[in-house]
């Protein structure tokens, strides 16, 4: 049985529209029963992004968890990570983020976490749905019923866990963030400023509306150009939920998830620090980067799209990395789910041990040519079915054989279908991917919502 209302990251949708308080209270009571039903603990933890829905939502989540018994510490604004961090070191058997992480203002989501860190496995998300579609739940009166209090202790001690990762420091460097006016705008800075760096900020100042706006992790150029006007060392973008951060240098260069792998684990590899030698990435993962790592002796493993299942891989070889283009990144030893902070910690490091810029990495390795087209849809369902579509995505496999790659997927959080191809040249890369994405219009009407030059930039 295939689950209806979990994504690939949770339930996303447009707040009050489809993600609506009536349903997100129904959901807190069935991950509330899940959890009652487990021999995990009756306490949960919840954080939120920084959109306008997420007090609406987050007190009806944690109302629905109350409701059948369990115990609820609302963090108020924080990162993903931050709950993931919780989950898996204090006495919680699920955490709950309400996020739609990179989506516009008015989407928001939520994601649920086991009390291991991690997200839920699609069989327990379905477990979940099943729950609400039983609509049976357990209704304790007087003192039975769940508490729900508000306490910083974790927040507290998720940037001691960050300010552990870089004995270091950062006296002297000057590094401008970007935070998207979204869950990272206090805690970025403060580790920051707590480890000595010189600090510029910017989207910090969320108002509800603005999240992803105009900056972040999905719109780069905002700190490529501020790191330039500021005279920078280098600069780092989050997403609105900070479970991923893309960078770069004092020029403006971007450095994305690729690169930034990259540079992790050759540093490593040189410490004899790198065992086994592999990197997790995902089919979105560019051919120049695995050549790279090829040629430092470390191998590549790719996974589906999604950080769930970047971890999963992370666990079946024994990766001490794994991530994707987009900045998502999970270093196990921190923990299995993506966290920017950690992430943006992890680079600087090296930096500091290397007494390098970022820039004089830049020159490691040439991306081979990609490119990402998101088409947009009415509905998902059946794409694959689609002889014309089948036959352009056949035709352009062989044109490319041995020498590129070609991936079209429905996107797991939006209603669009995602093309990527990868070729030895331009003119090869956009001619195979045109076709495609004129199959898919033609079968399923729709338009183009956006077009990108993966080649030196992220992927969703």
């Amino acid at each position: 049985m295939s689950r209806k209302l979990f994504g690939t990251d949770g339930i996303r949708g447009v707040a009050n529209q489809f993600l609506t308080p009536e349903l997100v209270f129904g959901l807190g009571k069935a991950a509330g029963q899940f959890l009652i039903d487990s021999p995990r603990s009756n306490r949960a933890v919840i954080a939120r992004d920084t959109r306008r829905s997420g007090t609406m939502l987050g007190a009806a989540m944690a109302a629905g968890m109350a409701s059948v018994g369990v115990d609820v510490d609302d963090l108020g604004i924080a990162p993903t990570p931050t709950v993931t961090y919780a989950a898996r070191v204090f006495d919680y058997g699920v955490g709950v983020v309400i996020s739609a992480s990179h989506n516009p203002a008015p989407d928001n989501g939520i994601k649920l976490i086991g009390h291991d860190g991690r997200k839920l496995s699609d069989d327990e998300e379905q477990k979940i749905e099943l729950l609400i579609e039983d609509n049976r739940f357990a209704q304790p009166i007087g003192s039975e019923i769940g508490s729900i209090s508000h306490d910083q202790t974790v927040v507290d001690a998720y940037l001691n866990f960050l300010e552990a990762l870089l004995p270091e420091r950062l006296d002297g460097m000057k590094i401008a963030i970007d935070t998207a006016h979204g869950a990272a705008y206090q805690l970025a800075p403060e580790i920051l400023v707590r480890l000595g760096a010189e600090v510029l900020v910017s989207g910090a100042e969320p108002n509800g509306d603005n999240i992803n706006a105009d900056g972040g992790a999905t719109k780069p150029s905002a700190i490529q150009e501020f790191v330039v006007e500021q005279s920078c060392d280098l600069g780092v973008a989050f997403d609105g939920d900070a479970d991923r951060a893309v960078f770069c240098d004092a020029k403006g260069t971007l450095v994305n998830g690729d690169r930034t792998m990259g540079i992790w684990a050759s540093y490593w590899k040189n410490q004899g620090r790198l065992n086994p030698q592999i990197v997790v990435g995902t089919v979105m993962s560019n051919q120049g980067f695995e050549k790279y790592l090829n040629s430092e002796g470390i191998s590549l493993e790719r996974s589906p799209v999604g950080d769930k299942y970047v971890s999963q891989r992370i666990d079946a070889t024994g990766s001490k990395i794994g991530g994707e283009q987009s900045g998502h990144i999970i270093f196990p030893a921190n923990g299995p789910t993506g966290d920017g902070l950690a992430t943006m910690l992890e680079l600087l490091r090296i930096l500091k041990r290397e007494k390098r810029s970022l820039s004089t990495f830049i020159d490691d390795y040439e991306p081979t040519p990609q490119v990402l087209f998101n088409v947009a849809v009415a509905s998902k369902d059946g794409w694959n079915e689609s002889k014309r579509i089948f036959d352009a995505i056949q035709l352009g496999e062989r044109i490319l054989e041995g020498n590129g790659r070609v991936n079209v997927r429905p996107s797991g959080t939006q209603p669009m279908i995602r093309v990527m191809v990868e070729a030895e040249s331009y003119e090869q890369r956009d001619r195979v991917a045109d076709s495609i994405v004129n199959a898919l219009i033609s079968e399923l009407g729709g338009e183009i919502y956006s077009k990108v030059d993966l080649t030196h930039a992220l992927g969703d």
